[in-house]
This record gives C-alpha cells, structure tokens and sequence, in this order.
C-alpha cells in the first residue's frame, strides 16, 4: 500500500496549477521529480503528490521552464 491517498477529484487535476509554472513546479521539475528532493519532504502531507502529473501538463502546454542552474 502506498502512503498517502490520492485526492477525492476522481483523478483529475485542477487547471488553476496547470496554468503556468509555480515556484513549487518549476522546484519539481529542476530535481526530475525526485520526493527525497522536495522541500515540501517535510510538511508531511498525508496526500499522494500529483506533481509529475502537473508537470507533464506544464511541459505540454507552456513549455519547460527557464530554470537556472547554480
């Protein structure tokens, strides 16, 4: 079983976060969606993460991201 549970939106993601790139997808996108990576690790979200989703919808729809790299 994983931890976590997915979102009660019967699998569907909101377009208000795949509208443009947000500080936290433009971070997802910059660690190839690595969660040991992920500041939210943290938070302890009792949720599954959908952000590869969001991020393969980004991508699609506005392109990658302009990310500089230290």
């Amino acid at each position: 079983m994983e931890d976590g549970f997915y979102p009660q939106n019967n699998g569907e993601i909101s377009n208000s976060i795949t509208q443009s790139w947000t500080e936290q997808a433009i971070e997802c996108y910059s660690i190839k969606c690595d969660c040991s990576k992920c500041s939210l690790k943290n938070g302890r979200y009792s949720f599954k993460c959908q952000m590869p989703k969001v991020i393969d919808i980004l991508i699609r729809s506005a392109g990658k991201p302009d990310v500089q790299t230290a």
